[in-house]
This record gives C-alpha cells, structure tokens and sequence, in this order.
C-alpha cells in the first residue's frame, strides 16, 4: 500500500537545518515585521494542488503546522521580524523556515533564503555578464556607443565628448550588462539615434504634433508616424524599407 501523503508537504526535498532569510535587493531596515497570519488587508494563503483549494496560513509558536486547518485548540500566534535585514531561524523552527521558504506569498518577492552555492553562481553569472558587456563596449565606435547611452539619458549626451562617451558607457556597460549587450545588439538603436541626429542637424524634420516626418529643405513627405508609437522607433523602422534606405544614404552623406 502506498504510503499517504503527509497534510501540508509540498512534493519536494526538505533538509533539517538551521536557515538564513535575507532581505532582497539589499534592503536592511532596523526592524521588518512580516504578516503572520491571514487578513482581508494583507491575505495570507497557499493554493493546495492536490486539495484544490486556497489554504489559509498563520505561524503560530505552539503548532506543529503553519495551515490553519490542521491546527488544533488555541493558537499562539507568532511574530516574524527581520532585523537588519535578517532572520536566522533553527532547524527546531520547521514551521517558520517552511512558511518563509515554501509557503507564504511573500517569499522570494520580499525576501529569498541565503544559499550560497546559488549565490555563488549568481554572482558567476553576473561577472561572466560584466566581462562581455565590457569587452563590447570597448569595441564600440562613437556613433554606437552614443546610440546606447540616448536611450537611457535622452539628449544629454550631446553635450558630451567622446572620451565622456566611452568613459558613460563602460560604466553603463559594467553597472547593467544585460541591458547594455541588449541595446548593443538592437540595430533600431542606431537607427533611432541616427534619426534624432538628423532632425537635430534640421535635414529631417518633424512636425509639431509628432505625427509627419518631412525631408528637409524641400519639406516632402516622408511618412506619417502610427497612432500611439514613438516616432523615432517609427522612423528607425521606415528606414528599412526600400524607400527609407535612400533615404538613410542620402542622410548619412550630409550628417559626415
């Protein structure tokens, strides 16, 4: 006969131990209470597969199990207090470390459990990012390295020199590596910026609305930018066309 399920065990290797929770994102307050029991105001449940249903939780001291429904007699509740931005909790706590790591829907929002072979490889990971953010940045011209650093502050960098350039963007590229290889890696970018520069340089203009791109001195239509899109983004996608990369080549002579 198949051994019956223990109420409340969720399908998954469990060690007895003392555990660590932290704080995410770093934050470490002098005190962070964290809810405790079931409320309208802050729900406290847990979705039970195999019973189908919501399960309310609460951590009381004197029982032996954080579901409401396997409790028994009169509850204790229990507080759950960060200080610092931490809790150790004993491995004689299998109710509370089983709330805090399976259980309560804060977990892994609010704070996460200190492992270190996983933080380790986090940390691997990020480096390995860091690197090739790097290495990319330094291969980058000017123009490209411009185009990345619009996107995230705007026309400012008009006003920087190239050394300010290269130097804005490593430390983009080291801060946020992900992102930085991301936008490297998107030819809209470029365009975008190629884009602003023209209409910066008057050789494409925009109409006040931000709907109509015109060519220059000539004022000839250009295109008309979708409802609700950037226009920018709009105009690094008509660049592509057959039209628009005349267009580009005609721009990119008078910009040189």
């Amino acid at each position: 006969m198949a051994k019956k399920k223990e109420a409340g065990v969720v399908d998954q290797s469990w060690e007895i131990k003392d555990r660590l929770y932290t704080l995410k994102n770093n934050k470490r307050p002098l005190v962070f209470t964290v809810p405790s029991k079931h409320s309208t105001r802050k729900p406290l449940l847990w979705f039970d597969a195999d019973k189908g249903y919501q399960r309310e939780l609460k951590y009381a001291t004197n029982q032996p199990t954080p579901f409401v429904d396997e409790q028994k007699g009169t509850a204790t509740l229990g507080r759950i207090v960060f200080r610092n931005g931490a809790l150790n909790v004993p491995k004689e706590n299998q109710v509370l470390q089983k709330l805090l790591s399976l259980y309560h829907p804060m977990k892994d929002e609010v704070w996460e459990e200190y492992k270190p072979q996983q933080q380790a490889a986090n940390q691997l990971d990020w480096i390995e990012a860091e690197i090739e953010a790097l290495n990319l940045a330094k291969t980058l011209d000017i123009e490209q390295m411009e185009g990345i650093l619009r996107v995230q502050f705007g026309s400012s960098v008009n006003e920087l020199s190239s050394s300010e350039l290269k130097r804005d963007g490593l430390i983009f590229a080291k801060r946020n590596p992900l992102l930085f290889v991301e936008l490297a890696n998107d030819d809209n970018v470029q365009l975008r910026n190629f884009g602003i520069k023209a209409v910066e340089a008057k050789i494409i203009k925009l109409s006040a609305d931000q709907r109509t791109f015109t060519y220059g001195d000539s004022d000839r239509k250009l295109m008309t930018v979708p409802f609700d899109e950037n226009p920018y983004s709009a105009l690094a996608a008509w660049f592509k066309t057959d039209e628009g990369v005349e267009v580009y080549k005609a721009v990119q002579k008078r910009l040189k």
